[in-house]
């Protein structure tokens, strides 16, 4: 594989640490992508999906979608490759990879990065969301951190970092250009109650007192637009910025449910992380930095990697300080040296669309019953889960479908089918089938404006929500004879 070379310059000694979290923590959320492949793509996306992917593959070139699937698509061919990526994603964990030379692991995380782009660039809306590329993103840069026979190189981490930059400080500035409600501190007394999945939390985060909703604001936004800053500076001071932002993703991950979002944050955040600051504080956390020479093949490879990603850096640089500003953009096929952000605007009031089947032939009001889902409001007395960093992509969407979104029409219509029809893969996205498996002879959808009930309302009435109909999205359906 090439001679070595002393290259002392390309090693930052002191991120063992860091180099152990980002590959064993980008990898436990592969995990946790790719089971929900295994568990939910064939029923959103698969033969007899919602979207069907051939039918996606046919009429979208594979240069602007690149993917294995452009190919052969097929469920068994789709699980073969989840598994696949499973299995290397597991070994990553307990270390395999990582005690061969660097290519084994640059190799490993490279299928990996590579079959989880096949499955997102043809996900269509239910994978849309600005943390599939922000978890391909950090699983490429992984690639390029090395074994654990050799030091951790700087040029990576730098990069890691630059990535954790552009999510936090991406963040920050959406929110005070998009939204009033972040610049006069009043973004949170609405988005606990409206956010797209609620945790079992968020009701009790909803009710703090006005003040500290607008402490949380400001915090907020040293957090994101102060704080990345300091990622930058000399050691400890970025140790303690990453802490910062670890603690704040942390208080997230209390409060509502983000997929890994939240989780993959702070990951990546761990690229700033001093080995002496840390085991300063905990001895015992102290790494082996007992490694041997770079080969001279590696340092190219991350060097060339790096130059590349560096000219890439250009678009997203350039977002950031746009007065159109981007959030969760792609600005190539690849999801390399994206635009991130997420909520750069607040919902004020909060629309549910609720799902009803019948069996009655000539139904009454009283006729129809609720079909349940797993992780968004629906009956007033349930209590939300926690779900995150697992992501429920069927939920994600009817929240977007009742925010008025087009482009959901295009899977819910069909996914109404599937409740006449009681297509088992699509009754199993769901927490409850009131009618056991069998077919309905009618489906509907109505809209109902749902909030938070008051801390009276769940004393006197057990209920965490209060709702009323304000509406139908479609008229009842059944199947044509």
């Amino acid at each position: 594989m090439g001679g070595e070379a002393p290259v002392d310059w390309f090693v930052a000694e002191d991120y063992g640490l860091a180099r152990v979290v980002l590959q064993r923590g980008v990898a436990l959320l592969y995990v946790v992508a790719l089971v929900a492949v295994l568990r939910q793509f064939p029923a959103l996306l698969g033969e007899r999906g919602l979207l069907p992917v051939p039918r996606f593959t046919a009429r979208v070139p594979a240069r602007a979608t690149p993917s294995l699937f452009h190919w052969r698509y097929s469920d068994r061919l789709l699980r073969v490759v989840a598994w696949t990526g499973l299995l290397l994603a597991l070994a990553v964990i307990v270390g395999l990879p990582q005690q061969g030379p660097s290519w084994v692991p640059m190799l490993v995380f490279l299928l990996l990065y590579g079959l989880y782009l096949s499955v997102v660039n043809v996900g269509q809306v239910f994978y849309g969301f600005g943390w599939e590329s922000l978890l391909l993103e950090a699983g490429f840069l992984a690639a390029f951190l090395g074994s654990d026979d050799v030091g951790t190189p700087w040029i990576t981490l730098v990069a890691f970092r630059w990535l954790l930059f552009r999510v936090e400080f991406g963040a920050g500035l959406i929110k005070l250009r998009g939204d009033t409600a972040w610049r006069d501190l009043t973004a949170l007394h609405y988005h606990h109650e409206t956010q797209p999945m609620p945790g079992p939390l968020s009701w009790f985060f909803h009710h703090l007192p006005g003040p500290l909703h607008k402490v949380e604001v400001l915090a907020n936004h040293v957090t994101q637009l102060v704080v990345p800053v300091l990622l930058l500076a000399p050691q400890p001071v970025a140790t303690w910025a990453a802490a910062v932002v670890v603690v704040t993703q942390l208080w997230l991950v209390l409060s509502g449910n983000f997929a890994w979002l939240n989780w993959v944050t702070i990951v990546i955040a761990f690229s700033a992380v001093s080995d002496d600051v840390v085991s300063g504080l905990v001895p015992a956390l102290a790494p082996d930095r007992a490694y041997g020479p770079t080969p001279l093949w590696f340092a190219v490879v991350v060097i060339g990697v790096g130059a590349v990603l560096l000219v890439l850096s250009w678009w997203p640089a350039r977002n950031l300080f746009s007065r159109r500003q981007r959030m969760n953009a792609s600005f190539n096929a690849f999801h390399l040296m994206g635009a991130y952000g997420a909520f750069g605007s607040i919902t004020r009031r909060r629309d549910e669309i609720v799902v009803e089947g019948t069996r009655a032939a000539d139904p009454g009001e009283d006729d129809w019953e609720e079909y349940v889902f797993r992780g968004k409001p629906g009956p007033v007395g349930r209590l939300p889960r926690q779900f995150a960093p697992y992501h429920l992509r069927l939920d994600w969407g009817m929240w977007f479908l009742a925010l008025g979104s087009s482009a959901q029409l295009s899977w819910f219509l069909p996914f109404l089918d599937r409740l006449l029809e009681a297509d088992p893969a699509t009754l199993r996205l769901l927490a409850h089938d009131p009618f056991d498996g069998e077919r309905p002879a009618w489906v509907r959808a109505r809209v109902f404006r749902y909030r938070y009930s008051t801390w009276e309302e769940l004393r006197r009435e057990r209920v965490w929500w209060v709702r009323r109909e304000v509406g139908a999205l479609t008229a009842p359906r059944r199947l044509p004879r």
